[in-house]
């Protein structure tokens, strides 16, 4: 018979992301952040390849982050609202872990796997700083997919990109709970 942990479970049943604009200050200092990044690292890996690795980028970093999103915005020909949505969460921003994803040669592991595990990793560090009292959301959006702005803002090479933008600090407010997925209209039993 297998050994419950109720506590986890109704962790992990009850847990909400806190939106990134929401976040302040304090933030995780290195010693506090270092135990998260340690829970992150415990995801499945096929073939323990560690196709990922994190970038931590503090509040000095943000400024830049931003300037360097809305330059790349206007270089993409957006428009006014999505440049300052990509620029947004850096600009508001006070700590966050970029986890990239990077694809490495393997005949026994898929590159979709790999892709898979850096998504765990994201999962994992966004519940990690969750369970440790932390207000804590998982974002992408454009200048995530914009390899301009990968290169330029983090130095990634060809072979990584960003999974996710883990954003980390204090919770200034609880948001409101949200309709759940319908888990018996999305279960086949066979």
């Amino acid at each position: 018979m297998p050994t419950p942990n109720p506590d986890a479970l109704h962790f992990l049943q009850t847990r909400r992301s806190r939106p990134a604009k929401t976040l302040t200050t304090p933030v995780p200092d290195r010693d506090t952040l270092l135990p998260l990044l340690t829970a992150a690292a415990r995801t499945p890996d096929h073939g323990k390849l560690e196709p990922w690795r994190f970038i931590v980028i503090d509040k000095p970093a943000m400024g830049r982050l931003a300037d360097i999103a809305e330059t790349r915005g206007a270089a993409l020909g957006l428009d006014a609202e999505q440049i300052q949505k990509g620029r947004g969460q850096f600009d508001q921003g006070h700590l966050a872990v970029v986890v990239v994803e990077v694809q490495k040669p393997s005949p026994k592991i898929p590159p979709l796997e790999q892709t898979y595990s850096a998504g765990a990793v994201c999962l994992a560090l966004l519940n990690a700083a969750l369970a440790a009292g932390w207000g804590a959301n998982w974002l992408s959006g454009w200048p995530s997919h914009d390899r301009g702005f990968m290169t330029e803002g983090f130095g990634l090479a060809d072979n990584e990109r960003i999974a996710g933008i883990i954003h980390i600090g204090t919770e200034t407010a609880a948001p409101p709970e949200r309709p759940r997925p319908d888990i018996a209209a999305l279960t086949t039993w066979l």
